[in-house]
């Protein structure tokens, strides 16, 4: 199913494993599915803060919490492995953990780039790597929380705007593996919008020159309800690409424009199962 299809997928009684879920975005959403009657595997860094956020939203065992840095693949794939084992089964995972500063590559620290390209690129494929294989059973739905940034480079942010342009890149090659499978996967694209990253960004001077305050024109921020409705809609369709607020879909949507034809043409689902049946599993060969 994809965002041409009619029939919305239903998120009551769906279980949810989102990543970042005690953050700006990753609380508002889950309070929005909660709302819409989803059960939830909260995972975030902070298990103080998750503990909390499960007894917010008080959903008894709907609702279930756990430790998660994503750089670590062990702590990933034990949580949602525990987190399939408390529902009985995953059938949306959303990747919303991420990070952004705003410097340039003169001075960035070399282990700040490799954090971010850790946080935002690598941490969504641990993510989806580990959540592939229960939302698989259940023909369910995979999200990554991009930005508008995998679009629009912004200078002082080459490690953020490569890191949200490979989620991108990342998610149109992982959807062409599972489609097979039944699975979706989609990436959110939003605008600026209000959290506590944001509140970073504007008590950054370097980041209030480049964007202005985030207070007009291009980079005016938009709120955090609207972004929050637009994954919520994005999940109910299964949507490949979520674009927030939509007026930006035009710049989102150009670098894709030939993207489904050549797809159509060149990787067909029977070839991409045959080369998945010879790949091997990426590891240095002796």
């Amino acid at each position: 199913m994809n965002e041409d299809d009619e029939m919305p997928y239903k998120l009551a009684g769906r279980v949810v494993a989102l990543t970042g879920s005690t953050g700006g975005l990753g609380r508002a959403l889950a309070t929005e599915l909660r709302a819409r009657g989803a059960r939830l595997a909260l995972l975030d860094l902070d298990p103080d803060a998750v503990a909390k956020q499960v007894l917010s939203l008080d959903g008894g065992g709907d609702v279930w919490g756990s430790h998660v840095d994503v750089r670590s693949w062990a702590t990933v794939q034990q949580a949602i492995d525990a987190a399939a084992a408390h529902f009985g089964g995953i059938d949306i995972v959303i990747a919303n953990a991420g990070i952004a500063i705003a410097s340039p590559m003169e001075k960035l620290a070399p282990e700040a780039f490799d954090r971010v390209i850790d946080i935002n690129l690598n941490g969504v494929w641990r993510t989806f790597k580990a959540g592939l294989p229960h939302v698989q059973q259940r023909r369910g739905y995979l999200m990554a929380i991009s930005s508008m940034a995998a679009f629009v480079h912004s200078p002082l942010q080459a490690h953020y705007t490569g890191s949200k342009a490979g989620v991108w890149a990342m998610c149109d090659s992982i959807r062409l593996e599972v489609r097979r499978l039944g699975v979706g996967v989609g990436t959110v694209h939003p605008t600026f919008f209000a959290t506590a990253m944001m509140d970073e960004v504007l008590a950054d001077p370097a980041g209030v020159k480049i964007w202005g305050g985030n207070s007009g024109g291009l980079w005016k921020m938009v709120p955090l309800d609207d972004v929050v409705a637009g994954i919520v809609n994005g999940i109910r369709h299964r949507q490949d690409l979520i674009v927030i607020p939509r007026q930006n879909t035009l710049p989102a949507k150009a670098p894709g424009l030939f993207r489904r034809i050549l797809e159509r043409i060149g990787f067909r689902d029977t070839e991409i199962a045959s080369a998945i049946a010879l790949a091997g599993d990426g590891r240095t060969r002796p």
